[in-house]
């Protein structure tokens, strides 16, 4: 009985503190100060048109690392958990459909450029390294459903994850000595203002991110499937 009570008590206690926070919620028609001065000084200062992308990866890009890097151990915990000691013996595996197995084939280089198309794009359009490597990741996973018994290069993979994360942490560092600070995408020519090779830096940032995101998402997938 006392438990129930103190649970009682404790969702009025929540319900009052949202009902709160809901009453001081209003429409907003304007930018507040903090967003206003970003979305007037970031095109200008770091060259992006997407805001977003650099806020992400500049002004707060040691919280991105800081993220990148919580993604890497839990990808290493999931390998870590999901290892297989013995083979299995005897044990048989299914065979997907054809249309899976045909669709797999003509998907899969579509769905990777798409990928590499959202973190290389990430400065100009909605996007960015993390979007960009689950979509690779996810070719890989249709992989996996087509054919289960497909293998992956893992020193491959372990490399591209490895330099990847490397040369990202470098860019970091660069900045830090060359720039204004961690990150700063001035450290390289910030080109002409809508194109590709503009935002100086961010575009070298995200493809590295994209890759090191794809690769840690593409390992826990193989765990995952290794172990079935």
């Amino acid at each position: 009985m006392a438990k129930r009570a103190v649970l009682i008590l404790v969702i009025a206690a929540l319900a009052l503190m949202f009902f709160r926070v809901l009453q001081g919620t209003g429409e907003r028609n304007e930018l507040g100060d903090l967003a206003g001065r970003l979305v007037s000084e970031a095109p200008e200062t770091l060259g992006t048109q997407n805001v977003i992308t650099a806020v992400v990866v500049t002004m707060r890009g040691l919280d991105t690392l800081g993220e990148v890097a919580v993604l890497f151990i839990a990808a290493g915990g999931v390998g870590f958990l999901l290892r297989r000691r013995e083979k299995p013996v005897g044990k048989r595996r299914r065979h997907a459909s054809e249309i899976l197995q045909t669709g797999s084939k003509l998907l899969l280089p579509v769905i990777i450029t798409f990928g590499i198309y959202i973190f290389v794009h990430g400065h100009l359009t909605p996007g960015g390294g993390f979007q960009g490597g689950v979509v690779i990741a996810s070719a890989l996973l249709l992989v996996l459903l087509a054919d289960v018994s497909a293998s992956v290069n893992h020193l491959l993979l372990s490399a591209t994850e490895s330099l990847s994360g490397f040369f990202y942490a470098a860019i970091g560092i660069a900045g830090l000595l060359l720039g204004a600070g961690v990150l700063d995408n001035r450290i390289l020519p910030m080109g002409t203002y809508g194109t590709l090779l503009s935002a100086g830096a961010i575009p070298v940032i995200y493809s590295f991110i994209g890759l090191k995101v794809g690769t840690e998402l593409t390992g826990v997938l193989l765990s995952i499937g290794e172990d079935d």
